[in-house]
């Protein structure tokens, strides 16, 4: 199966599993806690939209977005950059907004999570391809 065809799978289940946990109809399971597994089905969900992502738009398994696969690091940093700050703008909207309380409780932890990664990693990827620590390409 090519990569974009699974990361159309992969995108429809994670979807799935992220809907899910706001609808509560999640088992108790061997925990005894429904919220709990409600939790373990999302975050299942998120694991499989990057997979999604990933496959999407570098055409490769893999889970890793390393430098060398990017087409243009340079101005793509940017746009990494501005989507970490988005999500960290929209975590403080959910939490403290009333549309907030229809999210679960720890969304607002995992999308700041998500932006601060998403922060570091373009930080680092501008530094080295358009900051004081890229490599002329002379050299």
């Amino acid at each position: 199966m090519q990569p974009k065809q699974e990361a159309k799978i992969f995108g429809i289940f994670g979807l799935l599993l992220v809907v899910q946990t706001f609808l509560d109809y999640a088992p108790a399971g061997p925990w005894d806690s429904r919220s709990f597994s409600r939790g373990v089905a999302g975050l299942l969900g998120v694991l499989l939209l990057y997979f999604s992502w990933f496959r999407f738009t570098f055409d490769r398994k893999g889970v890793a977005p390393v430098v060398k696969l990017w087409k243009n690091p340079k101005s793509s940093s940017t746009t990494v950059i501005v989507f970490g700050l988005i999500c960290l703008v929209f975590t403080k909207f959910i939490v403290n907004s009333k549309i907030g309380e229809s999210f679960p409780q720890p969304a607002g932890l995992i999308i700041t999570f998500i932006g601060l990664l998403a922060i570091a990693n373009g930080i680092y990827v501008w530094l080295i391809s358009a900051g004081p620590l890229a490599v002329d390409e002379e050299e």
